[in-house]
């Protein structure tokens, strides 16, 4: 069993497709941070500080919705089109300078997260016709790598621009990266089929159309639930961060970010190995593993040690990713390409939005229970989510795939995605 992230890495469309995804995620990630920074730093305010987050991640529940447009054209001009246009949505930033525009930052913010969803669900959806699928558990796996390395870095200098030019500075670096971005898509060749009609004129019937897929599909059923299960005392853990550096370590609050930069460590660790172990072992299994390791580190962060709650940290890095990357690369071979980009944008709602709510919701409940017994109770509901992968649910996703080599021609030719679940594939 060895790496196939260097057969992955000599297909020139993963790697314009990698460096557009790399170079989103840093701009991305830097504007993150700088947005609450900027709303604070003009009014003063935690509250509407908090609201840049919401205006991002509010149109993920309209994840389903958005990512019917995905389906009813190309993917990469999609790509490139919705790239270029937030380039331009970010300029209106540059105007920005009292607590009186900061509707704009808002706005802009909200289309920040629109177009978010729409990027996740066509890039999702152009993987089938770029990416073997053999090769799709180590391109998943090396996206989260990139991904969760942006977040290790791009926050640092992000916060570093915007001492030095305010908040301008980090929107210009911001509309930068997306037009990287675009140029990188625009790069890849890609011989994608025309859109095939809709089954109906109706929005919301297309829209259903995705959801009833992932809802009648067994296995990937199975895994996104179990997913979102996980993502959800994921926010639950994000939101006890400051009780267990305090209460449990007696560090201050800054010793959060030591954490932090532990568990995005173990989180690019276990991308790097994604794609090796998902040959070995099919989605279902690679999943619960993931997410067993996930519930021992929520276990151990209850144990007063700072080299335990290292452990912790590492462990809760390496285990979470697993769920997301056998989730989605079910998706990307089990779904039809028709309906590809509904079927990921759904995933993708159910997978995340669980997190903000469990955030929320653990912010509240870490003032009236002590956060041991909640890390345990969430471990609890994560060893519940793993033993759910592995009851049940055999199908394709369920059996395991042999290794086998990919032709260097076959790379950057046209790959669609078999009808559904239930067509014929050949035996991998």
């Amino acid at each position: 069993m060895g790496w196939g992230g260097r057969r992955v890495l000599r297909d020139r469309n993963v790697v314009f497709y990698l460096s557009g995804v790399v170079v989103s995620g840093f701009g991305t990630s830097a504007m993150a941070l700088a947005a609450g920074v900027w709303a604070k730093s003009l009014t003063g305010s935690d509250s509407l500080a908090a609201l840049t987050t919401f205006c991002v991640w509010a149109p993920t529940l309209l994840g389903p919705l958005i990512g019917t447009l995905a389906d009813r054209t190309r993917r990469r001009p999609l790509l490139i089109w919705t790239n270029l246009g937030m380039a331009a949505v970010l300029l209106p930033l540059l105007a920005v300078h009292s607590s009186g525009q900061i509707w704009v930052l808002y706005a802009v913010l909200t289309v920040y997260g629109v177009s978010g969803v729409l990027l996740d669900a066509a890039e999702a959806a152009l993987v089938a016709a770029a990416v073997p699928e053999t090769l799709r558990g180590d391109f998943n796996g090396l996206r989260m790598t990139a991904n969760e390395g942006m977040k290790l870095v791009a926050p640092l200098l992000g916060a570093g621009l915007f001492v030095q030019f305010g908040g301008v500075g980090v929107a210009l670096l911001d509309a930068a990266t997306f037009l990287l971005a675009a140029a990188a898509f625009a790069l890849m060749r890609v011989a994608e089929p025309a859109p095939r009609p809709a089954t109906s004129r109706r929005w919301a019937a297309d829209t259903a159309e995705g959801i009833r897929h992932l809802r009648h599909h067994p296995v990937l059923r199975r895994l996104v639930l179990a997913g979102a299960a996980t993502m959800g005392m994921a926010g639950l853990n994000g939101a006890l961060i400051y009780a267990v550096v305090d209460a449990g370590l007696h560090r201050s609050p800054a010793f959060a970010g030591v954490l932090y930069a532990v568990q995005g460590t173990g989180s690019v660790l276990s991308g790097l190995c994604a794609g090796a172990l998902l040959r070995r072992m099919p989605e279902r299994a690679f999943a619960a593993s993931g997410i067993t390791v996930f519930a021992l580190g929520l276990v151990l962060r209850t144990v007063p040690s700072v080299p335990v709650g290292l452990l912790a940290s590492a462990l809760i890095g390496i285990g979470l990713p697993c769920v997301l990357i056998a989730a989605m690369t079910a998706v990307q071979r089990e779904t039809p390409s028709e309906l590809l980009g509904r079927v990921a944008a759904t995933a993708n709602t159910l997978l995340f939005a669980p997190n903000a709510v469990a955030l929320a919701a653990g912010a509240g409940l870490v003032a009236l229970v002590d956060h041991r017994v909640l890390l345990l109770a969430a471990a609890a509901v994560a060893t519940t989510a793993a033993a759910g992968c592995l009851l049940g649910g055999r199908g394709r996703a369920s059996a395991p795939r042999r290794e086998e080599s990919v032709p260097e021609e076959a790379a950057g030719t046209e790959r669609e995605t078999a009808g559904g679940a239930e067509a014929p594939r050949d035996p991998r």
